[in-house]
């Protein structure tokens, strides 16, 4: 993430803000809670599969049951694992938000998101596919890169000053659905609801609290996800640790690794759920 407070502030607000969490520890957060979700749909949905869980008649009760019985721990960790990787999402969301407005280079900051996009993909396939490359489905830093997209389109509408308040909303509602036209075509993870919660986080900016309030509408639709505006309400608006390349990196080599031990354990030619 970048970004860093201009100024110095005064010794009492500074003492302030170093009770709250850094970016760098909140994305630590984000990056624990993705290693567990990708650790349960990498590895125990494989296992899944193999069980035969979802080949199950799930409207079949004592079928079901049976099944629990036997595997009822494998499915247990599964979900609360993948609840638990709900979390991450929203934070890098809201990390991306902070970058674009602190930012030095927004579009150097642009071609970094999609350089990593690129290099994750085959560990992306791989992981969630057993594929080296497929276009069904494309991984979670083509939609930050389409989110960053919209936020850089927003921006340059409200910059208009020849624009007309009629032209100026009809620019903002085409910049933010061909964003998520783009995501929901390329198939990208989280696809047009996830550059959409961005763009909201994004026109929220401003005001703390509306934008915890706006986040955790915006991502109702999982049940855990809006547990990362905790981590968000707790945020100092400082840069903290200095390993941005590290967040960076750890995308891809996570999933390679997690990949990797499914090659060990002689599961990885079935399906990740």
């Amino acid at each position: 993430m970048e970004q860093a407070f201009q100024g110095r502030p005064s010794e009492p607000y500074a003492q302030q803000l170093r009770r709250g969490l850094s970016g760098s520890t909140i994305k630590m957060i984000a990056v624990i809670c993705m290693l567990i979700d990708h650790l349960a749909a990498g590895v125990l949905g494989r296992y899944l599969t193999i069980y035969g869980y979802f080949s199950l008649d799930h409207n079949d009760a004592v079928q079901v049951e049976m099944w629990m019985q036997e595997h009822g721990i494998l499915f247990t960790s599964y979900a609360v694992m993948r609840m638990i990787g709900r979390i991450a999402f929203p934070i890098y969301c809201f990390l991306l938000v902070e970058g674009f407005q602190h930012t030095g280079n927004r579009m150097k900051y642009a071609g970094r998101l999609l350089l990593f996009a690129a290099v994750s993909e085959i560990p992306f396939d791989l992981l969630f596919n057993n594929s080296w490359l497929e276009f069904g489905y494309q991984n979670v830093f083509f939609t930050l890169f389409l989110g960053l997209a919209a936020m850089m389109g927003i921006q340059w509408v409200e910059e208009r000053q020849e624009l007309g308040r009629i032209l100026k909303t009809a620019g903002l509602f085409l910049v933010i659905v061909a964003c998520m036209a783009a995501a929901k075509l390329l198939k990208t993870d989280y696809a047009a609801v996830g550059v959409l919660s961005i763009v909201i986080l994004y026109l929220f900016r401003f005001k703390k609290l509306y934008q915890i309030m706006a986040g955790c509408i915006a991502f109702f639709w999982e049940l855990t996800a809006p547990l990362a505006f905790v981590a968000v309400a707790l945020y100092n608006g400082r840069k903290g640790w200095n390993m941005k390349y590290f967040f960076y990196l750890f995308y891809p080599v996570h999933l390679l690794l997690i990949y990797l031990l499914c090659v060990i354990l002689g599961i990885s030619g079935y399906k990740a759920m």
